[in-house]
């Protein structure tokens, strides 16, 4: 029995979808005022999809059930969460420039050109796609060098920091959703790059590798699996075996995995 499902059922006169029961784990560490990571990581850790608790397309019924339990039992408590929503138009990174300043940094169209010849801390980077991804490893390992990639945000601003670095020695790799959209959004970053090696940029999410998760942890959806047009033949065969599998994985699924695989990278790179 739940005492949110009912209650929703009686006041709203709507049947509880059938998947609500898995979000009583997260309503009771939200009456307990626990530490919640990042919405989409919520998501996930309870077998739900990343955006099925911030975005009302994703799964409607379930929602707009977590929505009326927020409003009608929490609204007086703030959420104790971290949060994903970091600035548009802009280049957030963390550990990459010699600052004072708190970590991560967020710079703007304005501050693009000044960064130039801006001191660097590290010479290494992870670029990570997913905001609530970059905002938790960050929370987690605070020292780590991380470039937010912001899923399909290119904008010029970004894009132009991320070719200077890469001209002043930065060496990057890439971690991002193993969905048709996300391989096609690690192809696009790559083109924008002139001297790093494929092989570096994906070394983290080789082919093989991404094959392994999605046969591991994959989920099942056509939409998200779809073909589409990539360039470079790494991320060609990545999506291939996305469209033959059938299945996709969310890069909050392999939250474990990555802190050993970026733990690792740093300390060999």
């Amino acid at each position: 029995m739940s005492q949110y499902r009912d209650q929703y059922e009686r006041q709203t006169g709507k049947a509880a979808p059938k998947s609500a029961l898995k979000l009583e784990p997260l309503f009771a560490k939200i009456a307990a005022g626990e530490s919640l990571p990042p919405r989409g990581q919520q998501a996930v850790d309870l077998g739900l999809t990343a955006h099925s608790l911030n975005d009302a397309k994703a799964d409607p019924e379930l929602y707009q059930y977590y929505q009326w339990v927020l409003t009608n039992y929490f609204a007086g408590q703030s959420l104790n969460e971290l949060s994903a929503k970091l600035i548009g138009m802009a280049f957030t990174c963390a550990n990459l420039f010699k600052t004072n300043l708190p970590q991560p940094i967020t710079l703007n169209p304005w501050q693009i050109k000044k960064m130039t010849e801006f001191p660097l801390l590290n010479r290494q980077a992870v670029i990570i796609e997913n905001n609530g991804v970059f905002a938790l490893l960050l929370h987690r390992h605070p020292d780590w060098p991380l470039i937010d990639q912001a899923g399909n945000d290119f904008n010029p601003a970004y894009v132009k920091l991320v070719q200077q670095l890469e001209q002043r020695g930065v060496a990057f790799t890439y971690l991002g959703d193993l969905d048709s959209r996300g391989i096609q959004i690690a192809d696009h970053l790559f083109g924008q790059l002139a001297q790093t090696k494929v092989a570096d940029f994906a070394a983290l999410q080789s082919p093989a590798q991404v094959f392994a998760w999605l046969n591991q942890y994959g989920k099942v959806d056509t939409q998200r699996t779809r073909s589409l047009t990539v360039t470079e033949p790494v991320f060609q065969q990545e999506l291939k075996s996305i469209n033959l599998v059938g299945k996709f994985v969310e890069q909050e699924q392999l939250m474990s995995v990555y802190e050993k695989l970026i733990g690792d990278w740093l300390k060999r790179s």
